[in-house]
């Protein structure tokens, strides 16, 4: 039994069928289907089950791929704990980071990264969904945001200050809330299902929640954003996204007084990649690229 072939099973029992591991791989589909038949016959076993909609996965199948999966985990532990030993980061690097703060912000660190790091190269994918980092083979994901509870490492790179604001048309047509309790009698744009929950504000020395309904919900800061200064309603958004609005005047700060508890950026990776020089080393890079971009004083 071939390690390769290993993969290419374990791949895909986890995707559900040959295409998906064929693209998850980068293989051909016909490839994928031939080398899971030729591991059927060498084990003279049934793995799989198939049929014109969908691939069944039989017990032998089952046991096959979580004995797989140890193999492949301890292979990969020896490969990460030999890289380790290299003092040049080299390899690939596939990553996710949201949109708008990958454009504005990573991109041009990844940039630099390379050109001081000629061996490393990236594999992006800026988008504002949750992957699954292990599932979908990222080495490393940026996130923002609380985390949920897993077995990922997260390393925290830097703090974002939330502004709460809204066009000066707006403020002329509708005023602005004099307190967060008062957001209930405007217009909010709401960042993905954030509206279920309502807007949280530092008020007293506490986080309180508030009800917060309006005309749109994206899950992209960047249109929030453009709504807000095409005077649709008000933004709850890191300053990262608004800062230039509100220089030029397009976006007006509100409910100063009131502090939105801030974002935190995460660089989460698994714990088979912890020994990775290359990413311990692009981590480390962030961290010091983030020091010298955003305010330190957001950290408090």
């Amino acid at each position: 039994m071939q390690l390769d072939d290993m993969r290419i099973f374990v791949a895909t029992v986890e995707t559900g069928n040959f295409t998906a591991a064929a693209n998850k791989l980068r293989l051909s589909k016909q490839f994928v289907s031939r080398r899971v038949m030729a591991l059927e016959a060498a084990l003279g076993v049934r793995l799989l089950v198939r049929n014109t909609r969908k691939l069944t996965v039989t017990d032998l199948g089952y046991e096959l791929c979580e004995r797989a999966r140890r193999i492949l985990g301890e292979v990969e532990e020896a490969e990460q704990a030999m890289s380790s030993r290299r003092a040049e980061p080299r390899g690939m690097l596939k990553i996710s980071a949201p949109m708008s703060f990958g454009m504005d912000h990573l991109s041009p660190l990844i940039a630099g990264f390379v050109q001081t790091n000629p061996d490393v190269h990236f594999d992006v994918e800026l988008s504002d969904r949750w992957v699954d980092i292990v599932g979908e083979g990222f080495d490393m994901a940026l996130r923002i945001g609380t985390l949920p509870d897993s077995t990922l490492i997260a390393h925290r790179l830097a703090v974002f200050r939330m502004v709460a604001c809204c066009s000066p048309g707006y403020r002329r047509r509708r005023g602005v809330p004099a307190e967060p309790a008062d957001l209930q009698r405007h217009a909010c744009l709401l960042y993905g299902q954030e509206g279920r929950a309502g807007w949280e504000f530092i008020v007293d020395g506490a986080r309180k929640t508030f009800d917060a309904r309006g005309p749109l919900r994206a899950n992209n800061g960047e249109v929030i954003r453009d709504a807000a200064v095409a005077g649709l309603g008000i933004a709850l958004q890191p300053e990262f996204i608004v800062h230039d609005a509100l220089q030029r005047g397009a976006l007006v700060s509100i409910l100063e007084p009131y502090v939105p508890p801030p974002l935190t950026l995460y660089a989460v990776y698994p714990h088979h990649r912890q020994s990775s020089v290359t990413i311990r080393a692009f981590v480390s890079f962030l961290s010091e690229r983030f020091a010298t971009i955003f305010d330190p004083a957001d950290l408090r």
